[in-house]
This record gives structure tokens, sequence and C-alpha cells, in this order.
């Protein structure tokens, strides 16, 4: 038994990559997971036929987390099932342009502008409830080093993820009284991820020259400061941003 048995994690985007590992190791330490996916039920019921045959337990949710009904409906699904969620891992990934501001329509900026924090906002305000009423909570959000060292063609990303990130510090400085803890945690380039393979094999060496532990990362090693979040250990941290990236940035 540990610390989190019985606890409910809600993990968006946990089909693959970084939700999917993350999903696993929440499971491993003793969590019931809600396994959220759009379009990959398949990969997701994977996911969750891999935490019950390790012994934990899980379920496969759908939702477009940008769709309040489908949000609504989800953490109902849940809560009918285990009862309201302890924590949030908000990790789907909201789809972007990588392109030069130059080349760059407001629809495609402002439009990931939107759906990134409409998303968090939703998702959060949906699982925000169950958490203020046992006066407790974990809330970690997926970010991206590139909300502070910008990189060619990455600004719709980086962007909408440096407001992600002040939107979650302000979460944490008004639900801290509320025994709620709202952390980030922001991987530098990840290897096995959908963002990775929109690089070629040159680019994917110079990142690994840049980075100082001499590799990319993997999605385990990010589920791993999300864990820590999640958990007991981290108890009286909030609004802080993990940053998992081999040394390529240090702040």
């Amino acid at each position: 038994m540990t610390e989190a048995t019985g606890r409910v994690a809600l993990v968006t985007g946990a089909s693959s990559g970084i939700g999917a590992a993350t999903a696993d190791l929440l499971a491993e330490r003793g969590m019931r997971v809600a396994v959220n996916y759009l379009h990959s039920g398949a990969a997701a019921e994977e996911v969750v036929g891999g935490i019950e045959s390790a012994g934990g337990r899980a379920m496969a949710v759908r939702a477009d987390v940008r769709e309040v009904a489908a949000v609504k409906t989800m953490v109902e699904q849940v809560r009918a099932e285990w009862g309201g969620i302890d924590v949030l891992v908000h990790n789907a990934l909201i789809p972007f342009t990588i392109k030069s501001f130059q080349d760059m329509t407001w629809e495609e900026l402002g439009g990931k502008l939107n759906d990134e924090l409409h998303a968090a906002f939703t998702v959060t305000k949906t699982v925000l409830p169950a958490m203020t009423e046992r006066g407790r909570g974990r809330i970690i959000y997926i970010s991206t080093g590139l909300s502070r060292r910008p990189r060619e063609g990455m600004i719709a990303l980086g962007t909408s993820k440096a407001a992600l990130e002040q939107f979650a510090r302000y979460l944490a400085q008004e639900l801290g009284p509320q025994g709620i803890t709202v952390n980030i945690v922001a991987p530098g380039p990840v290897a096995d991820t959908r963002i990775a393979d929109e690089f070629d094999e040159a680019h994917t060496r110079r990142q690994v020259a840049a980075t100082p532990l001499g590799r990319l990362a993997h999605p385990a090693d990010v589920a791993r400061a999300v864990a820590f979040y999640a958990g007991e250990d981290s108890d009286f941290m909030t609004g802080t941003t993990a940053a998992v990236n081999g040394g390529m940035a240090m702040y």
C-alpha cells in the first residue's frame, strides 16, 4: 500500500507519450487513473489494459477537453465510478501550427491561445468542486520550455504555454488556502512524442548537442516529475515549475 492508494487521477491526453507514461506511473503508485483520449480509443484501452495487467485500476474516458459538455460528461463518468477527482494532470496536446510569425495568421496564433486556455479553464473548473469540498487537491499542467526559450517556428505553442503558466500561478495563489496545489511541469524536447515526429534527425542531433545530460527527455522522465507533484513530498510546493530538460535551459 502507498500514500496514493485510493486517490483518483484524471490524466488528459493519456493515450500515448507523456500522458500514457504518467498514467502508468500514477497507477503504479496506487492511484485509480482515468485515461482521457479524443481520437485514439484503441491506444487508450491499451494503456488501461497495461495498468490492469500490472494490478492497477484504470478506465478510458473520451472527451474533447475544449468542449464544456464533453468535459462535464467525462468527469461525471469518473465520479460515478470512483468519486471525485483528487489529481488533475492536464496534458492534452491542443493542435497548433509550426511556422514563423511572418507567415502566421491571427486565426492560427489566436486560435491556439484560445483553445489552450479554454481547455485548461474548462477541465479545471469541472474538477474543482470535488477538490474544494475535500479541502485537498493536486493540479499539474504540462507546459514546455518553449514558454521561456523561443525556438524557430514555435511561436504559437510557446506563447500559449506561457499564458498557461501564468494562469497556473494565479490559480496557485487563489486555491492555496483551500488546500489545492497548482504546479507546472515544463519539459524540453521529448523523444517518442507527436511533436518529436515533426522534426528530422539533424534537428534532433542539434537538440541533443545542446543538452548537458546528453540526450532528450523520455516520457517517463516527465512522468516522474508529475508524480512528485501529485504525491505527498510536494505538499508545501505550489506555483512552481519543474524544468525537465537535461540542462538545456537553466532557470
